[in-house]
């Protein structure tokens, strides 16, 4: 019986402030939505730096006839057999170098006219232009600034450059999308928190006839507030729930149908629907818990019969 009357209460309560219940729902799946998006953010960033950052290379570019004259860290003149040679040899002595791969002048042109041989530019390269470098995969690519520090500055060498930062820019980009999409979440958060405080006072207010009856005959303040909190909960779950099919759309819609980023992109390894269907539950729980405790708050002050 008691259970039947908390749940008429529920139903009661959410015809009577439906447009007020619309707007926490609304509120809720909004910002749940953009806490999930910015924790899936944060997963593609780290998961695309595993990716890449176990590709990327360092490289060590070594001085030709034309740095001689127009590079000051090539003054010595041109790389010379001994110097190539000894360069080669440290790498291969380093215990944070993982692989060397050495690229001569003409292989560099080779990749450089599969790559850039439509542009104008290219037909006035020659081989000769091009630098040697020794591509570098280390074991840890944070130990970066370990093969800088030996060889930034020797003789033969032009410059020692590490890949990572021409990916960090990206890397930066996709990070201040997650602020902002934290920003606005908390900022959706604090305007659902209010609906939801707005949205128990009202209803405490309409039926304070009730509540004061149901005090008379002995109810518990437990049992008195319980209906409005469930109330919220439930409004609560729904946004959840809404905000949910909104995060597991974006991955279907964006990566796998629609614009179809996983195609378009290939060099980019995009989270899988394991990393969506992980945070489901933590949205929902947060759904769930979040307007409920912002109701059990509210009624501490609003519901005093």
């Amino acid at each position: 019986m008691r259970a039947q009357f908390v749940l008429s209460e529920i139903g009661v309560g959410l015809r009577r402030n439906l447009t007020m219940t619309f707007a926490v729902i609304v509120s809720v799946a909004l910002s749940l939505a953009l806490f999930g998006g910015a924790l899936l953010m944060r997963e593609q960033v780290s998961t695309m730096k595993d990716y890449w950052y176990d590709k990327v290379n360092v490289s060590i570019f070594l001085c030709n006839k034309n740095d001689a004259s127009t590079d000051p860290a090539c003054a010595k003149g041109a790389v010379t057999s001994e110097q190539r040679n000894q360069i080669k040899t440290d790498l291969n002595k380093m215990d944070v170098v993982d692989t060397v791969i050495q690229e001569s002048s003409d292989q560099a042109y080779k990749h450089y006219r599969e790559q850039y041989g439509d542009t104008p530019i290219a037909a006035t390269i020659t081989p000769d232009q091009m630098q040697e470098s020794f591509r570098v995969k280390l074991k840890d690519p944070e130990k970066y600034q370990v093969v800088a520090t030996a060889f930034a500055g020797r003789d033969g060498v032009q410059s020692v450059q590490d890949q990572r930062s021409i990916l960090q820019n990206l890397f930066d980009l996709m990070n201040g999308m997650n602020v902002a999409a934290l920003g606005v979440m908390a900022l959706m958060l604090v305007i659902a928190l209010m609906l939801i405080v707005n949205t128990v006072r009202v209803s405490a207010f309409s039926r304070r006839r009730e509540t004061g009856i149901m005090r008379l005959v002995g109810a518990s303040s437990f049992y008195i507030q319980m209906p409005f909190i469930m109330e919220a909960a439930f409004a609560g779950l729904i946004g959840g729930v809404v905000a949910c099919v909104m995060l597991l759309s974006g991955r279907y819609f964006l990566i796998d149908s629609g614009l179809d980023l996983s195609s378009k992109m290939e060099l980019v390894q995009f989270i899988g629907w394991d990393a969506v269907l992980t945070k489901l539950p933590l949205v929902l729980a947060i759904g769930l818990l979040m307007p409920a405790v912002a109701a059990f708050v509210a009624l501490r002050k609003y519901l005093r019969v």
